[in-house]
């Protein structure tokens, strides 16, 4: 009985001690952008991303749901879960990397710079990333702030030729997150 309270007892102190390396937030902002000059806005927001950083070794992971993704035009929605991004098929967007240099105690509450490196994975391919971020701390936990580019057809995303004028290949996409 001993051994099994002190074995209960280690267990509960590692997961303490682990979470504490774990800083995450449930409610990270992401937009993305697609549009062309004198044409519809194409831009939706999620804001219900999670994020996740290892404080310990720098590394983060993100996870998207498609299907949270927001348009001004519902019509504009519906041919992106269906046509462009096929969400029943591929419901998540999943972004794993690691910070550069990171160091937690670094940190204060003016924006650092830092460089990212990592692997998206978007309608079943996944591509290389290396982007920038600006982090701060303060009493609430730490912000980021991130914005990167990337290309539709690097997805295998293909834009009509209906639309093909009206939609760009090179998708702006901002992160906003503050991590506790």
């Amino acid at each position: 009985m001993k051994k099994i309270i002190i074995a209960l007892f280690y267990v509960l102190n590692v997961s303490i001690c682990m979470s504490q390396e774990k800083m995450i937030s449930k409610s990270a902002v992401v937009t993305f952008e697609a549009s062309v000059p004198s044409f519809e806005e194409v831009k939706a927001t999620n804001s219900n991303v999670t994020f996740v950083l290892n404080t310990k070794t720098g590394e983060i992971a993100s996870l998207a749901l498609m299907k949270g993704f927001r348009f001004k035009v519902a019509l504009m929605e519906e041919h992106f879960n269906e046509n462009y991004i096929e969400s029943d098929k591929y419901p998540k967007a999943i972004f794993r990397g690691k910070i550069e240099g990171f160091d937690v105690n670094a940190l204060t509450d003016t924006s650092k710079d830092f460089v990212i490196n990592g692997k998206l994975e978007l309608h079943g391919k996944t591509v290389a990333i290396k982007t920038n971020a600006k982090m701060s701390k303060s009493s609430s936990g730490i912000s980021l702030q991130s914005n990167l580019s990337v290309n539709a057809s690097d997805f295998d995303i293909s834009i009509p030729s209906v639309v093909k004028n009206k939609v760009s290949n090179k998708i702006n996409i901002s992160i906003s997150a503050n991590l506790k």
